[in-house]
């Protein structure tokens, strides 16, 4: 049985945004993270691994820099990590980005025991399309929202949620599910696992490597090959500076009633 967990690295909308001139965003000054539904996935696969002894294989799209984000993840426990990476792939949309990775996760090879775990939905973008069409194009079986997962033989029983509930679905492997914050904590690196993590495989698929697979198409993939693209980008205006008043007393709320009279808020 082998896992296969699809993750991205994601600008940290904690700090700043930064927009070129075009209006497209400027990744390259921006601080990063790892995507956090991405990393509920990355929990789930490392539990199965130590109920099963399954491997876990993490695989990324992105610039070179992102080897980063996989060594942390493999310091996590992780067996091994793949970054896909080529200028030929950048600007891809969703529907081009999952053209690559199933064409990734295929090079991988998905065995009739295998299971691969998406986040529900990347911060940058907040689809929830890509690991759908990742199924869709590996024609296997998918499963959303999940929240719960149990073994059973070959099959899994997954809770899926819902706005007003959730389902309890049983599914057959290899299949693809997408995991939410609420099917558990994500664990942090170890120490062994960081001394650890520079001695575990990291393998990089470029252009070169997957160009064989018929879903890797140059009119398919990249900026070229996407059917949608970002118009525009662009940083929200700054809000006006608060005013902090400190007290609890009468004259505390004569003044904050004299500043809103000033203003004429009331």
């Amino acid at each position: 049985m082998k896992v296969i967990v699809c993750v991205k690295q994601v600008p940290d909308t904690s700090g700043v945004v930064a927009v070129k001139a075009d209006g497209t965003m400027d990744r390259s000054s921006m601080a990063t993270i790892t995507n956090p539904d991405d990393m509920n996935a990355v929990e789930a696969a490392l539990q199965l691994k130590e109920k099963t002894g399954c491997e876990v294989v993490v695989v990324s799209m992105g610039p070179p820099p992102a080897e980063g984000m996989l060594r942390e993840i493999l310091a996590r426990g992780a067996d091994r990590a793949v970054l896909v990476s080529a200028r030929e792939f950048g600007g891809s949309d969703t529907y081009a980005t999952s053209q690559i990775l199933a064409a990734a996760i295929k090079k991988i090879g998905v065995g009739p025991d295998d299971i691969v775990f998406c986040g529900r939905q990347a911060i940058d973008g907040d689809t929830a399309q890509v690991g759908p069409q990742i199924a869709e194009k590996l024609g296997m079986p998918q499963v959303t929202y999940v929240a719960d997962i149990k073994v059973e033989g070959k099959d899994l029983v997954v809770k899926r949620m819902l706005e007003d509930g959730f389902m309890m679905l049983k599914v057959q492997t290899p299949c693809l599910l997408t995991c939410i914050k609420e099917l558990n904590e994500p664990r942090y690196m170890s120490v062994g696992g960081i001394f650890e993590c520079y001695s575990k495989p990291l393998d990089v698929f470029n252009y070169e490597a997957l160009k064989d697979d018929p879903l890797v198409d140059l009119d398919t993939i990249g900026l070229k090959g996407s059917p949608t693209n970002v118009y525009k980008s662009f940083s929200p205006p700054l809000k006006g500076a608060s005013v902090m008043l400190e007290g609890a007393d009468k004259a505390t709320c004569d003044k904050l009633v004299g500043i809103l009279d000033g203003k004429h808020l009331i």
